[in-house]
């Protein structure tokens, strides 16, 4: 029975560390800074959206601009960020499986700037 309790804590925790802590993907986007904003009810996070080059389409028919939603937990960098709205970023991300409500509310998040251009 103690076996069985321990096993299932530990299955859980793994879960817990896959969904929430484990970096599924790392990569940079690019494009053009639309807004980072800090919100949140009870954790106050940095969330911004870079609008990148080019068209996308969900459906057939369908025209869209390609959005990147993303959370920043550096303040320093949300700082460099919010006040060069409208400007061109390259912006180094990692990604994880699911979102965590103290890191932000995407699963997208930016830890560096790599580039900005007017």
């Amino acid at each position: 029975m103690i076996i069985a309790g321990i096993a299932l804590l530990v299955i859980g925790a793994a879960l817990i560390w896959w969904n929430y802590y484990y970096v599924f993907g790392e990569g940079v986007k690019s494009g053009q800074l639309n807004y980072v904003v800090k919100k949140g009810n009870i954790f106050k996070t940095y969330e911004g959206k870079l609008i990148q080059v080019g068209l996308r389409s969900a459906t057939a028919g369908a025209i869209q601009s390609n959005e990147f939603e993303f959370s920043v937990e550096d303040d320093s960098i949300a700082n460099v960020l919010m006040v060069n709205s409208g400007k061109t970023f390259d912006l180094h991300y990692k990604e994880y499986k699911k979102a965590i409500p103290w890191r932000g509310f995407s699963p997208f998040i930016v830890d560096s700037i790599i580039d900005m251009r007017p």
